[in-house]
């Protein structure tokens, strides 16, 4: 079966073509953003807290491992209904508040942080615009400057948002007199990858054309990247209307596990690192029990191959665009439009 990539979808596909010049320059401003965020944090951290919905929550999620994994400071996501839909009760004193939004529009988001925003406490906003509500109340505003994004499946402001969480991440890190997670050889080998990636549908192709009779499928992963499989599963789900699961692999094996049948494909990401001989378990276990997987690791020879040469959370870029890729040929294999899934709009407001 052969995709046609010509027909619709150009705005999706446009847009993914557009990261690794995206991404190339936000490493351009790696260190003075870094330097603008240690200005503004507080004397005194107390801890981390990402509040986010939809893809900005999945990349929190990266933004929280990231925090705790190289800064050391707790992190964790804020549930934006208790202060939007309950009386609030919590106040994050000396924490730092990343709000996140692409539009910077997003009721809630706004709200959630202006409320939980205690005595030292400053917040930090990650939108696609310089000027919106969110911008406005934060003490800091990064801007992804990723360009105008008309498709409704975001693509190239959440590989963006996930850069923006690792300058966060790096310069809490620097904040403490520790090395930043991330270095100057992986940063420029970041684009050439993302160009790789995207220079490679076939491989997405083939798995999209095994999996097409299913119209579901479970994603794994573990760890550092269990945010970019999360997003992968949002985005295949909001593009094709297939229903896709993200998971950590020790949450499926507590479970989950027993609900897969021969008829459900599991993709596996294994981006390296201390993880992967327990996602390769899994693979095994899986096989013997007749399930359908594939595998997208630094082998060549995987189903979905990620190049060689970043860390393991920086390998979240890579597998969220694997998950566009995916979302992207299983929409139109199902004559279904990416730039414009069914029911939804490119912004969601919700309070």
């Amino acid at each position: 079966m052969t995709i046609n990539k010509l027909d619709t979808g150009q705005l999706m596909l446009r847009e993914m073509s557009e990261q690794p010049n995206v991404l190339g320059n936000a490493i351009l401003q790696w260190n003075s953003d870094i330097a603008d965020i240690c200005k503004v944090l507080p004397e005194t951290i107390h801890g981390v807290v990402f509040v986010g919905r939809g893809s900005s929550d999945n990349a929190a999620t990266i933004g929280r491992y990231a925090v705790e994994a190289y800064a050391g400071f707790p992190a964790s996501l804020a549930a934006p209904s208790l202060s939007t839909r309950y009386t609030p009760h919590a106040l994050y004193e000396n924490y730092v508040i990343v709000a996140m939004s692409q539009s910077g529009g997003t009721p809630e988001v706004t709200a959630a942080a202006s409320a939980l925003k205690g005595r030292g406490s400053k917040i930090i906003a990650i939108t696609n615009s310089s000027e919106n509500s969110l911008s406005r109340i934060a003490d800091l505003h990064l801007d992804l400057r990723a360009g105008p994004e008309e498709a409704v499946p975001a693509t190239k402001t959440v590989t963006a948002q996930v850069l923006a969480v690792l300058k966060i991440a790096s310069a809490l890190a620097k904040s403490k007199g520790l090395e930043s997670p991330i270095s100057q050889l992986q940063l420029d080998r970041l684009p050439n990858v993302v160009k790789e990636v995207l220079g490679d549908f076939d491989s997405a192709e083939r798995v999209v054309t095994q999996c097409l009779k299913a119209n579901r499928l479970q994603i794994i992963s573990r760890g550092l990247v269990y945010g970019a499989v999360l997003e992968a599963a949002i985005k295949i789900k909001e593009t094709s209307g297939v229903f896709a699961h993200g998971i950590s692999s020790a949450d499926f094996v507590h479970g989950p596990i027993a609900a897969v049948d021969r008829e459900l494909p599991v993709i596996i990401f294994d981006p390296g690192g201390v993880n992967s001989e327990e996602l390769s378990n899994l693979n095994l276990r899986l096989r013997e029990m007749g399930i359908t997987t594939f595998i997208s690791s630094l082998d060549r020879k995987s189903s979905l191959p990620i190049p060689q040469g970043l860390s393991e959370i920086l390998n979240s870029i890579p597998i969220i665009i694997r998950g566009q890729q995916l979302s992207y040929l299983w929409a139109l294999a199902l004559g279904k439009n990416p730039d414009s899934p069914e029911g939804l709009s490119k912004m969601t407001l919700t309070y």
